[in-house]
Order: structure tokens, then C-alpha cells, then sequence
């Protein structure tokens, strides 16, 4: 799945906790842009991408802005 969201949505994606459980992860997606606007589409393309898989389920997403 990472490699899959890097390739199709050009951001860094990391595994950032349940490493050590095969049934879940948490993934940490960053994406760098000057137009706040542009990443919002971004991540929302990248949030329905994820729905569409069957074998994952998004149980909380956070978004910030720094």
C-alpha cells in the first residue's frame, strides 16, 4: 500500500506505528506545497483511493498544516 500511495500521489509515506502486527498500521503520509488548497485535494483524493481498497479500513485521519 505504501508503495502504491507514493507512486500514485508523487508524497513520502511511513509506517509510523503497530509495526510489530500484520492486521493493522499506521501510515503517515507528507506532502510539501505552497498552496494549501492543492494539498487538500491531494489528501482527500488520497483518503478515497484508500476507501476503495477492500482489504483496508480507515479507522481515524488527521490533517495538519504547518
Amino acid at each position: 500500500m505504501k508503495d502504491r500511495i507514493r507512486g500514485r500521489f508523487n508524497v513520502s509515506v511511513a509506517e509510523t506505528a503497530h509495526q510489530d502486527v500484520w492486521t493493522r498500521a499506521q501510515l503517515s503520509v507528507v506532502l510539501v506545497t505552497t498552496d494549501g488548497p492543492s494539498a487538500d485535494s491531494v489528501l482527500d483524493r488520497l483518503d478515497h483511493f484508500i476507501e476503495r481498497e477492500h482489504r483496508v479500513v480507515i479507522l481515524s485521519a488527521h490533517k495538519a498544516r504547518y
